[in-house]
């Protein structure tokens, strides 16, 4: 078996943007059938071709990949929204003097999606995504209050048209305007052009010595407040700020936490808070050297816990409590029972929380829901109990379907490191390898193909003494899963009522007739699963796109006893 190693060649013309990477699963057996066989997966990525890597544009005149932060190769980064004063160009000294438009437009309400009819980074249907400035299910107006930054692509950039500034008498052009010096001395008036066919990456621009005084001038602030200053609560949540509940049988402020695992050990922790519109999956585990007492006192295993609290909408909830309209109680979707000790058995023990939060842009948390996994426990010393803690966020008022849509891979190209999207029947899902245990045995759990990622996996499968084609089912669902995938998804964002977004998965099985054996049994011992895929589109934002996909087997015969 050879594993071809990645590489980059050289960017060259788009039209020959073709890789293919593959995942290969290898089963070697003696001639007559063992208990033990060894199952190994490769999954290798090997570029047949080149393509074109985004550039930015040469010459001395700004332009919009000069003009702020960049993401090269479509890799999200920071990025600023764009505003009326423009960033300073690298290359070009902005020591000349500065043309202000009069007549320059003022602050106003700006509506960014009609600029980006498609939104890249909106990757969770139904959700808000951090930091994606176009996501409409973030009901954001002015996406800034609420991200610190905007991811690249999500936000429309600037556009510079530039002449001799030798040749301009007076301006009166409604946009924005600036003099720059290029590097040859020359000076250039240029208009900042609202251009909204424009949309691409940006580059990080370099701070120095040069630079360094004008950007402080022009960005620079205050570095501390003052500690004696009684700040007033904001008026809404911003992504990432910690989610204030209140138990009103107290009269107490607190935040919605999460525990997590610490430690070698995973134990829980639960100072954790929530994140606003941070959707997280945490699990940690509780040892209990009493569990005859912990059963009915420990409240991290009674199910009333998680829910005898208001969750404040906004932060400015916390000046008015006796006002409810600013509070939004958590709904308990299924019943769950309290602890009970029933002889040795501790019964109704909380093993899993899900919370649905909805929200509502500016207008902070509409709607909390609460579901719960519960499980018994033998009390005998040094009791353990693995918990699980998700969290997830959607926008308020989406319809089941879009709550129930899976996340994208890309929007619409893949991207790199995003689950490969499988379809199997009218079911969409990660397309997946064969996992080991810590014995090396074949786990039950199977772990995530990654587009653009190779990968190599194997395991150990226990076969029992059986006839030939329960052997080859058992080894066939091994290795693809219990139902073998249908179609592979074209694009990251493919939707599995639309056929035509997917592409058939090409198979070929083991020849039996091939093999010229009559008493033997013919067993697959390779998998190699090759996806094709191409970049297309723009040349200054290329999108990636599967071709085509096939699983091909390699089969070797066994005698049957």
């Amino acid at each position: 078996m050879r594993c071809d190693s990645f590489h980059h060649p050289p960017p060259t013309r788009l039209g020959t943007a073709e890789t293919h990477f593959k995942l290969v699963g290898v089963l070697t057996a003696p001639m007559c059938i063992s208990q033990l066989m060894l199952l190994q997966v490769f999954f290798l990525m090997v570029p047949e071709g080149v393509w074109l890597q985004p550039s930015s544009p040469s010459g001395a005149a700004p332009t919009p990949s000069d003009v702020g932060p960049a993401s090269p190769g479509g890799t999200l980064q920071s990025s600023s929204e764009g505003s009326e004063t423009p960033w300073p160009v690298p290359g070009i000294s902005t020591a000349g003097p500065t043309v202000v438009t009069p007549s320059a437009p003022e602050n106003g309400t700006v509506d960014l999606f009609p600029a980006l009819p498609v939104c890249v980074c909106d990757l969770t249907p139904g959700t808000c995504d951090i930091n994606c400035c176009c996501d409409r299910d973030c009901y954001l107006l002015h996406p800034r209050t609420v991200f610190s930054f905007c991811l690249p692509g999500s936000v429309r950039s600037s556009s510079w048209m530039c002449v001799d500034n030798s040749l301009i008498f007076r301006s009166n052009s409604p946009f924005p305007s600036r003099v720059f010096m290029d590097s040859g001395g020359v000076r250039q008036f240029c208009v900042l052009v609202n251009n909204s066919r424009l949309n691409y990456f940006q580059k990080l621009q370099k701070v120095n010595a040069t630079n360094f005084q004008a950007l402080a001038t022009e960005f620079g602030g205050e570095s501390f407040t003052s500690t004696f200053q009684t700040q007033s609560p904001p008026p809404f949540y911003r992504a990432g700020d910690p989610i204030l509940t209140y138990f009103p049988k107290w009269s107490v402020i607190s935040l919605l936490r999460q525990p997590a695992g610490v430690g070698a050990g995973g134990l829980c922790a639960e100072s954790n808070p929530a994140g606003f519109l941070e959707s997280k999956s945490t699990t940690c585990a509780r040892f209990f050297k009493n569990l005859t007492n912990s059963c009915t006192l420990d409240p991290a295993l009674n199910a009333a816990s998680y829910y005898n609290f208001t969750v404040l909408k906004v932060p400015r909830g916390m000046t008015d409590l006796q006002n409810t309209k600013f509070q939004v109680p958590v709904t308990l979707v299924s019943q769950a029972g309290s602890p009970l000790l029933s002889g040795n058995i501790c019964q109704n023990v909380v093993s899993q929380v899900i919370y649905e939060i909805e929200t509502n842009g500016t207008f902070g948390i509409q709607k909390v829901s609460v579901s719960f996994g519960q499980t018994n426990l033998t009390v005998e010393p040094d009791t353990s109990l693995q918990q699980h803690f998700l969290i997830r966020f959607r926008a308020f008022q989406q319809s089941t379907v879009a709550s129930l849509t899976g996340p994208r891979s890309g929007n619409p190209g893949y991207i790199v490191g995003k689950p490969l999207l499988a379809l199997t029947g009218d079911k969409s899902h990660s397309m997946t390898l064969l996992q080991s245990q810590g014995d090396g045995i074949c786990s039950v759990k199977k772990h995530e193909v990654q587009f653009g990622v190779n990968a190599i996996s194997g395991c150990k499968l226990r076969l029992k003494k059986v006839d030939c084609s329960h052997l080859q089912q058992e080894i066939y669902q091994t290795l693809h899963g219990k139902t073998s995938p249908e179609h592979v998804a074209i694009f990251g964002n493919a939707d599995p009522a639309q056929k035509r977004e997917w592409t058939r998965i090409l198979s070929r099985n083991c020849n039996v007739s091939a093999m010229h054996c009559t008493s033997c049994c013919v067993i697959p011992v390779s998998l190699e699963i090759q996806v094709l895929w191409a970049y297309t589109g723009l040349q200054s934002n290329p999108q990636a796109h599967v071709s085509g996909a096939r699983f091909l087997y390699q089969c070797q015969s066994i005698k049957e006893k």
